[in-house]
């Protein structure tokens, strides 16, 4: 190959039980898993070893270190639910979680119109990525998962769910 040839990224794959240390130490380490209180015990029971009855993708970096995790449940309000998404702090601002959420996005939106996502209100640099990538705010659910702090539930959509003619 030649030296002006750029490299291609490495490709976005399903999460493997290998992975699950690599993840879990991003998890550890970041906000706002670190101020909702998520501790290594939490984060064993939800990687053991991958979360079950969950689509779940990594992005490593240049090294093959996981720099990146998605974690969608299926069939939620017509649609399905990214439930875990994080991005380790090396890799923010590089792309990494952009590349990765079009990824999920380009798989539900080609089965669902809905993707659903709650993120802590408290984490402003999280709302403004999904608010780049056209999520809307469509509401608080106060209390959720700490006391005093709401998740907002965001949603993008490509249409309805039900057709007029399937009413």
């Amino acid at each position: 190959m030649p030296a002006d040839e750029p490299l291609m990224p490495p490709p976005i794959r399903a999460m493997t039980a290998e992975d699950r240390h690599a993840v879990i130490g991003l998890l550890l380490g970041s906000e706002p898993w670190k101020r909702l209180g998520h501790r290594m015990a939490d984060w064993d029971r939800y990687f053991a070893p991958i979360p079950a009855g969950r689509e779940s993708y990594v992005l490593p970096d240049d090294a093959g270190v996981v720099a990146a995790i998605a974690v969608v449940r299926r069939h939620f309000l017509l649609g399905d639910y990214l439930e875990l998404f994080g991005v380790a702090a090396r890799a923010r601002g590089r792309g990494v979680g952009s590349r990765l959420l079009e990824h999920v996005e380009s798989l539900v939106f080609a089965r669902a119109t809905n993707l659903f996502i709650c993120v802590s209100d408290f984490n402003q640099p999280a709302r403004r990525f999904y608010r780049r990538h056209g999520y809307q705010e469509i509401g608080p659910l106060p209390n959720l998962l700490i006391d005093g702090s709401a998740e907002i539930l965001l949603r993008k959509t490509t249409g309805p769910g039900m057709r007029a003619e399937e009413i």
